[in-house]
């Protein structure tokens, strides 16, 4: 299971600090059950809004689960999401434990069209949660008090039981990942033991979590029935829990004494085990629905029950979550780590949050843009941080010189050492006085830097429509000027190959003379380093309105885009009055070839189609495969 890294302990002083929302729109997160999912999406840091819970015996899997919920979300653009799931996660195939429901993380992430989809252990989460939680958040149990940057445990019954913990690091914390619920039921007295041996005529294995849990309670009832020789009618652990706490009905209440016992038993355990001088932390969906039944119940006494470690023990603080949706604050800790994509030295992260308070309104919002994506501004010149920070290009130098750099390009030097990743993201200004050895090597580093933005920002859905599509035109035109016209003549090459007619114009007086002949079912693919030439948008007009579709490859904001049936975005700014747009020429070219390899591997199944896709096959994927 995958570790995260927690930094930095309050989230109630980094919403203070960040009440802008994100630069990116709203942030979809959820808490995935066996049971219940719930939802809510993320408007600013700690702002959770559109909360709901879904039922999962209502849906046959979690893409049917996230549609409905966002259905009714239809006009937000989400690209980043991050769900904690009850179940071990390795890997990009999931496969629940308590659910019948498989998915691939890739697919899930492609079918909603995301940049980023994380899924991680709920209670991993979980104890992602616990340092920003606060003392309104918790109830105490028992005595003890948390020593500073200590190992914490947490665990919580639910439909199973989860279990982990957090190891304090030199700037944060570290999860432990555990299946520690699954560890063999001990029995402490003899009415455990016989619920043990009643266990056992089910299962030859009893684990901890068949006991303590929502099935667990329901085992446990039924157990101490035979051990009384009572016949009863089998209830649930929401009838048991109701029966309990409202009517004292005393099978009821026998049960839940019996289940907090093993709980303290079980606690201890892992108290002992991890050295959790933080606390003990439970969550779930059993225990903070038990209130002070809980504080009074066997549970701390049973904690300390540990012999010549009962003094070791009562120095440990218990707690118990009672804020609603603790897992929320878990994954959008994980989730912001992500896309900040710190870890380990975070010096200048943090020293930015620091003096947020001491910069001018429109330097905080620079602040801000930097706090949320970092390597997309890593990636950028001025001219577009200004740009997305909303700011002017002096207001990018001053925020730079406020933390004591000499501009913007010393800034990205250090900033670049801070973040980590398997390849450095940067973006490196050629000089003239460069050596041969340098300029290639800033060439070939922007290019992979941006070419490794512009994947992470890839729109799915509209490369899915696209697709689509060219999978049914019966005619394709390219339309493109200057610099572009390359691309476009790659483009009329490769479609030429699947027996798909074609033609490519690059004179602006034949621009509008072609979209007149144009018919329903042609399409045409617009490419523009800027998109807003007067010729292509005017050519774009007459093209759609004698019923073709426009493909336009440009940035997503301009007047080409905004016109056009599908925009592939192409938003990395380049300096076109000095050069020629090199890095957008490439990326316009990794668009056609996506479109092109794309629309040869998603074949049709008819037999009279074999010959013609095998054909597109052996043209188009030779490059791909033969490597």
């Amino acid at each position: 299971m995958a570790e995260h890294t927690l930094a930095g302990p309050a989230y109630a002083e980094h919403a203070e600090h960040h009440s802008a929302g994100f630069s990116g729109g709203p942030r979809l997160l959820a808490d995935i059950g066996a049971t219940h999912a719930r939802f809510t999406l993320e408007t600013a840091p700690g702002n959770f809004s559109a909360v709901r819970v879904l039922k999962c015996d209502d849906y046959t899997g979690i893409v049917p689960l996230i549609r409905a919920y966002l259905h009714d979300h239809q006009g937000s653009r989400i690209q980043h999401a991050a769900f904690a799931i009850a179940n071990p996660v390795d890997g990009d195939d999931v496969r629940m434990t308590n659910r019948d429901w498989a998915f691939s993380i890739e697919a899930v992430r492609r079918e909603f069209g995301l940049y980023t989809l994380l899924i991680v252990n709920d209670f991993t989460a979980l104890a992602m949660s616990l340092p920003g939680l606060q003392a309104s958040d918790v109830m105490q149990i028992g005595g003890g008090t948390a020593v500073a940057k200590s190992v914490i445990g947490v665990l919580g019954p639910g439909t199973g039981l989860g279990v982990s913990g957090l190891i304090p690091t030199s700037d944060g914390f570290v999860t432990l990942g555990s299946e520690g619920g699954h560890v063999n039921f001990a029995p402490c007295d003899e009415r455990e033991y016989a619920i043990l041996q009643f266990a056992w005529k089910e299962w030859p294995h009893v684990s901890t979590e068949r006991l303590i849990s929502g099935p667990g309670l329901e085992l446990i009832y039924r157990a101490l029935a035979a051990r009384h020789q009572q016949q009863v009618r089998a209830l649930s652990a929401q009838e048991i829990m109701h029966a309990a706490l409202h009517e004292a009905e005393p099978l009821s209440l026998e049960t839940l004494e019996c289940f907090c016992a093993m709980l303290g038993s079980f606690a201890a355990n892992l108290a002992v085990t991890l050295g959790a001088f933080g606390g003990i932390y439970i969550g779930g969906g059993i225990v903070p629905l038990m209130g002070e039944k809980f504080a009074a119940s066997l549970f701390r006494s049973r904690f300390e029950a540990k012999g010549r470690f009962s003094s070791y023990l009562a120095q440990i603080p218990t707690y118990v979550i009672t804020t609603p949706n603790p897992a929320f604050y878990g994954v959008s800790a994980i989730l912001s780590e992500h896309l900040r994509g710190r870890s380990g030295d975070s010096s200048l992260l943090d020293r930015i949050q620091q003096i947020q308070l001491e910069l001018s309104p429109a330097e905080r919002r620079v602040a801000a843009l930097i706090l949320e994506n970092p390597r997309t501004v890593l990636n950028e010149a001025i001219a577009e941080i200004s740009r997305l920070a909303d700011v002017s290009q002096p207001t990018v130098i001053r925020f730079c010189r406020s933390l004591g750099f000499t501009g913007l390009a010393d800034f990205k030097l250090k900033f670049a050492s801070s973040l980590t990743g398997t390849i450095p993201v940067r973006h490196s200004q050629v000089r003239r006085n460069d050596s041969t050895h340098d300029l290639s090597a800033k060439v070939i580093d922007n290019t992979v830097s941006a070419i490794l933005n512009f994947r992470d920002q890839l729109e799915v859905h509209a490369i899915d429509q696209a697709i689509a599509l060219l999978r049914k035109a019966n005619k394709v035109e390219f339309y493109a000027m200057g610099n572009s016209r390359a691309v476009a003549l790659d483009g009329q090459h490769k479609f030429f190959r699947f027996r798909i007619p074609t033609a490519n114009y690059g004179d602006a007086h034949l621009f509008t003379m072609a979209a007149e002949l144009l018919n329903p079912g042609d399409v045409v693919i617009v490419v523009s380093n800027s998109g807003k030439l007067p010729e292509l948008l005017n050519a774009v007009d007459v093209a759609l309105n004698a019923g073709a579709d426009v493909i336009a490859i440009a940035p997503h904001q301009s007047p080409l885009a905004k016109k056009a049936s599908v925009c592939l975005a192409v938003n990395h700014t380049e300096d076109n009055a000095t050069f020629l747009s090199m890095i957008s020429r490439i990326l316009q070219l990794l668009l056609i070839d996506i479109l092109a390899v794309g629309l040869s591997v998603d074949a049709p199944h008819s037999a009279d189609s074999r010959e013609k896709e095998a054909t597109r096959l052996s043209h188009l994927l030779i490059s791909h495969l033969d490597s």
